[in-house]
This record gives C-alpha cells, structure tokens and sequence, in this order.
C-alpha cells in the first residue's frame, strides 16, 4: 500500500525559501534552504553581478524554479523603472539648470559686452546676413512640406508633370505654377553656382586635410626616429659655479590685471635654478586696478627682501598693449648687459630646471634665435570645453610646432615659454605695436633675417586654459584676425627677402594662406552654409564622405597626441565646426582692417593652479627660502572677498549668430528628412545642437 502523504508534510515541500531585498538602485534573491537539504544556497546580486555557490553542482541537476525567474525578471524591471526615473529627474535638472543660466543672460549686443571701438554696424552685419539665411530657410521648408505633401519630389512622374503641363486655376493652381517657377530657377540659375562653390570648398577641405596627414606622418617619423634637437654642451649642475655656462638672462612677466595668477608666477620664475647674478626678472605691470597695482608691487618687494634680482615696472599708458609692455622693457639701458630674453604671461609657471634645459641649445649655435617649450595645462579637465582646447593645442604643439620646428626651423612664437637671443630681436627691428599677435609678427621679421628656431617637446610649462566660452571666443578672436593683419602688412617684405623660394612659399602657401585663411573660410561656408542651403536646392549635391567620412578622419588624427580624450571625438569635430563662425569673423575683420580686428582683451584667468595654495600658505612658514612667498592675512582677505564678490555677479551670455546658425541648421535637419538623407540629417541635428549650446552659453564656466 502506498505510503499517505499530508500536505502540510515536509516531505510534500517542492519549493524554495527565498529572502527578497529591495533598496533602490540595488536588489538581491537569496535561497535559504533547498527541500533536499543539500545545503545549496545562492545569491543573486542586482547592482553589481550574481554570486552562486554551489549552484553548479545540484543534486538531480534541479535548476531554477519558475518562482524564483519570476522574481529576477520583476526586480530587473524594477531596477530598470528606477534608472528611468534617475535620468528623469537628470533631465528636469538640466532643464532647470539651463532656465536659470539663459533667465541670467545677456546677449552679446550689450553695449557693456561689445569690444571697445567696434561699430554696431560692423558687429551687426554679419549676423543680420546669418538671420536672412535663416528665414529664407524657414520659408523654404513650409514651401517644401507642402510640396511634399502633394507627392512632388524631386524625379518624380508628378514633379515632371508639372514642370511640362500648365497648372489649372485657382489657389492650388497658384501654388502648383509658383513651386514650378521655384523648381525651375534653382535648377538653372541657383543650384550651378552652388555647386561650384561647393565643389570649390571640397577641393580646399582635401587640400588642407592632405596638409594635416603630413604633418601627422612627419610626427610620427619624428617619433620613431627619436629626433629631438639635442645641445652642443649640458649646462653645470651647480649654478653658483657662474661662468660661461650661466649666461646673463632677463626674464620678463608681462601682465594686465591678473589677480589670480600673479602670485604664482612671479614664485615660480623667482624658483628658477640661475645665478643670482646672472638674472633678472621684470614684473611689467600694466594693471590699471589700483588694488591689484599694490598686490603685485607687494609681492614684489617680498621677493626682494628674500633675495631676488627682480624689479617692478608700471606703465601709466598703456600703448600697444602687450608688445608696448614688452618694448619698453627692453628699451632699459641695463638689458645691453643680458644675453637672453625668457618671456612667461602671467598664468605660466616654469619649471626650476627651465633655463637650464633651454639655454645650453644656443651655445656654438650662432644662428639660433629662440628656443620654444610646449605648454601644459593645470585645468584641462576641468570642463568640457577645457577638454576640447586641450585636444586643438596638443595637436598644435607635438604636430605643427615640432615638425616645422625640426624640419623647417620655424614656427610661430606662442608669445610665451620661450627664450630669445636678445640679438636676434633686435636684428629682427624688436616689438611692433602693429597688429594683435606681435609674437607672430616677430617670429616672421626674425625668419626673414635668417634666424633659426627650435621646438622643445619635452620642455613643459604650466599654464591655464580658458574656462568659459566668452574668454576663449575672444582669445581665438584675437588669434584669427591677427595673422590677416600681419599678412597685410608683410607680404612685400617675404617677396623681397633674401630667404629661399621654398621657404617663401611656406610662408605664404602654408603658413598664412592655407592654414590662417583657408581654414576657417571652408570650414564655415562648406558646413555651415553650404550643406543646409543643398538640403532646400537638392540639385546641389554634398557626398556623404564629405560630411562624414573625411571630417572624422580628420579628427581622428587631431586627437591622436590627446589618446585620453578619444571619448570626446565627436564633441571635438562638432565644436571645431561651431568654432568656425568666431575665426572666420575674426579672420574676415583681420583681412579688411574691420573695427574689430584691433581689439584686445586680455583672457580672463581663474587661478585654478594657486587658488588652493593661497590660503594654506598662511597656516604654515616655508621651509626654504626660495619655496613660495607667504601673503599677508590682509592681502588674503582682499583675494577673498574680492572672490566672493565676483562669484555673485557671475552670468550667462547669449551669442546670438551661434543661436541663428543653431536654427538655421536644425531647419536644413528637417528638411533633409523629406529627401531621406541619413547621413546628413544626423551631422545638422547634432551640429544645429552643438550650436544650440555654445549660442547659449551652456558649454563652459558662467563669466563675471
């Protein structure tokens, strides 16, 4: 007879006892007890992955019940709902973020934000031009949905039929004859010219991008050559043996108002490894605030009382901006007794070892005029846009530099972390007040004197990065109209100079033309106004490699000396587009002597690198003379304060042609939809949103 089994027994348990935890993100299963009484328990993790123990080796190879998948899928999905909800709320904050710095703004037609001297006419025109394209645009996409509608597209037997059949009366015969006018005109007159353009930026892109490859292929020979310019003779490791292995060197800080950085640079440059004897340090203050005007002088007497050779020089005028600074400087009697000239801006901070890896390259190399280090950045990752200005110089430094620098010897001076032989300065006819980017000016002079430079890749120097987008629109402002304006200014001179065909053709091909010129005019025109106006003029065409393929290739090598920014490509290509509206402004300005184009600011520096210093200065004494000066608690309070004060007034700025570009490209997006171009519907979405950001000001530090 067959045993009777009750079944609230034991024995009649077919199940599993299971514990459910559920604590949002995370949620955990865990088995107890099996009816076999194996001892099998496992654990199922929901924030971190799955532990089991002992699950593999189950007696009678029992696998899960459809119980317990049940209770995995539902916490999955709860799981789930909570990451919805998380990026919810991400979104609403965002949202919210972006209605408070956009209710802060204020466009960049204030009168308080304007440069100084500009034209409202001038300043106005270019954007009027930008607005026109964007309501043309507009009218062109309601015209185009209508006649989508209506099954008119471009080939079809209906599009055929009424550009041969005349159109019946009435409003839609109106419509009908007007959208075949339309139809008709760009076809013939509008889409050729168009397309020539077009055609004619392509070839300048492949040009210049065939330009960017070699230079990345010199690099990369570079590299695996180990080329790397070497000195005749190392310089003494004790530098208070003296001698001729410490010549007399001026190091000069040039600075305008700097509060945040000057404590720093000024320690830094009084740290250098030099005799005493053999330098001298210039702190050329041409600040105009008189609190900052009694800091600085401040700080400079207190490297005095410690022993330093430096000076401080104020200019009540101040004329021709930095290089003004710089030439009176050097028109003291006692700079006929310095050999060398090394030249920091206010945010740099040398090394000690600086001088002693810079200077040994002159010795018995009497045609070498300047020695250039690379820059390295305190707050590249700081923001985003700190980001992608790190990638652009990168590229600048351990590409362009290097390679003209070892195969041309020359390059453009950065206007900082460089040496100069004080002859070849003034063989070269010393600081001209000329145009906004006297470093340039006077690398070429001293070029075409047949000086030689040096690029140092491995020699840094500390500096800062702008952080919000005002500061870094002005500053590429400032080094996009510049060389339009020495250009100008030197062509007869490289034409007339005594240096070889080839070395003028790289000034005037490579140097200004294709990379100050060409540039930033494809890269607005092609992407900017061609490629949405093809979109509403079918009949001109963009290739898909043309927007897509070559631009990414192209990034990709910019990106190659930042290998840690390779997540940011795409941000990069977008916003090197979004860039080009400011350089081809500032380059139109510079080529046309437009108000603008003599427009100074200085960057606005935040003091990234010192501001934690500042105040633990205070608590502690400097082990050594020569470590840091320690600034009075007056003199922190003031920084402070002034800090506080400003942190408070800090807004958004609304740039108002990024914003009509913005629109003018999401409308050609719409647009493309009605043709089914994939390729370039997905580039003027993200590129209309990339706009969209900088126009409202979403992309860097908020500005004071």
């Amino acid at each position: 007879m067959a045993p009777s089994f009750h079944w609230w027994g034991k024995d009649d348990y077919r199940g599993t006892s299971v514990v459910v935890k559920m604590e949002n993100p995370n949620w955990s299963i865990s088995e107890m007890s099996s009816p076999s009484g194996d001892g099998n328990e496992y654990d199922v993790a929901g924030g971190g992955g799955r532990e089991f123990a002992g699950v593999g080796a189950r007696k009678g190879g029992r696998g899960k019940n459809a119980k317990q998948i049940t209770w995995v899928l539902l916490l999955k999905a709860h799981r789930a709902a909570g990451c919805l909800t998380s990026l919810a709320s991400a979104a609403v904050g965002l949202a919210s973020a972006v209605r408070r710095r956009v209710a802060a703004g204020r466009t960049d037609s204030d009168s308080a934000s304007s440069p100084p001297g500009e034209s409202p006419v001038l300043r106005t025109r270019f954007y009027s031009c930008i607005k026109l394209f964007l309501w043309l645009s507009v009218l062109l996409l309601g015209f185009e949905v209508a006649a989508y509608l209506k099954g008119w597209h471009l080939g079809t037997t209906e599009l055929q039929r009424l550009l041969v059949m005349p159109a019946s009366f009435g409003a839609s015969g109106l419509f009908e004859t007007l959208y075949a006018e339309w139809v008709q005109l760009r076809s013939e007159y509008i889409a050729p010219p168009l397309q020539f353009l077009a055609n004619t930026c392509v070839i300048l892109f492949l040009i210049q991008s065939a330009d960017r490859l070699i230079l990345c292929l010199g690099c990369f020979w570079i590299r695996f050559k180990k080329i790397q310019p070497v000195p005749m003779q190392a310089v003494a490791k004790d530098p208070e043996s003296g001698g001729d292995d410490f010549p007399m060197v001026l190091v000069q800080i040039p600075m305008c108002n700097e509060k945040e950085v000057y404590q720093q640079s000024i320690a830094a440059v009084c740290n250098l490894d030099w005799p005493r004897s053999n330098i001298l340090i210039q702190v050329l203050d041409d600040s105009d605030d008189p609190m900052t005007r009694t800091m600085i002088e401040e700080e400079v007497e207190k490297w005095q009382q410690n022993g330093a050779h430096i000076v401080y020089r104020h200019r009540v005028l101040r004329e021709g901006y930095k290089a003004g600074n710089l030439k009176s400087a050097m028109n003291c009697g006692y700079v006929k007794d310095y050999e060398f000239v090394a030249i920091f801006d206010a945010d740099f901070q040398p090394s000690p070892d600086f001088l002693k890896q810079t200077i040994p390259h002159f010795k018995e190399n009497e045609e070498l005029g300047l020695v250039q280090a690379r820059w390295a950045f305190v707050n590249k990752g700081e923001n985003l846009l700190t980001r992608l200005q790190n990638i652009n110089l990168c590229f600048h430094f351990e590409v362009e530099q290097q390679v003209n620098g070892v195969y041309l010897n020359f390059f453009g001076f950065n206007g900082t972390a460089g040496v100069w032989r004080i002859k070849a300065l003034e063989d070269a006819g010393g600081w001209l007040e000329r145009t906004t980017v006297e470093d340039m000016d006077i690398a070429v002079r001293a070029h075409l004197k047949g000086w030689k430079f040096i690029f140092l890749n491995d020699v840094e120097c500390l500096c800062e990065l702008p952080e919000s987008y005002e500061a870094y629109r002005k500053q590429q402002h400032r080094w996009h109209s510049g060389p339009m304006q020495l250009f100008r200014l030197c062509l007869p001179d490289i034409v007339r100079s005594k240096i070889g065909f080839w070395k003028k053709s790289n000034l005037i091909l490579l140097f200004f033309l294709l990379r100050k010129l060409i540039l930033p005019f494809y890269s607005f025109t092609l992407f900017c106004i061609i490629l949405p106006m093809t979109m509403f003029i079918p009949e001109a065409e963009l290739p898909a490699w043309v927007v897509c393929y070559v631009p990414a290739t192209m990034s990709f090598l910019s990106i190659l000396p930042a290998p840690r920014s390779f997540p940011f490509i795409v941000p990069y290509l977008l916003f090197e587009n979004t860039m080009s509206v400011t350089k081809f402004s500032a380059m139109i300005s510079g080529l046309f002597q437009l108000g603008s184009a003599y427009e100074w600011v200085v960057t606005k520096k935040s003091g990234r690198s010192s501001e934690g210093d500042l105040f633990s200065l205070v608590k502690k004494e400097p082990k050594q003379q020569r470590v840091a000066s320690v600034p009075d608690l007056e003199t922190v309070a003031k920084v402070e304060s002034q800090l506080k004060k400003e942190s408070k007034q800090k807004h958004n700025r609304i740039y108002r042609k990024e914003l009509a570009l913005a629109f003018l490209l999401l409308t050609a997006s719409l647009r493309s939809l009605l043709s089914a171009q994939g390729m370039h519907f997905y580039f003027l979405l993200f590129q209309g949103i990339s706009f969209l950001l900088v126009g409202l000001d979403l992309i860097g530090e908020q500005i004071v």
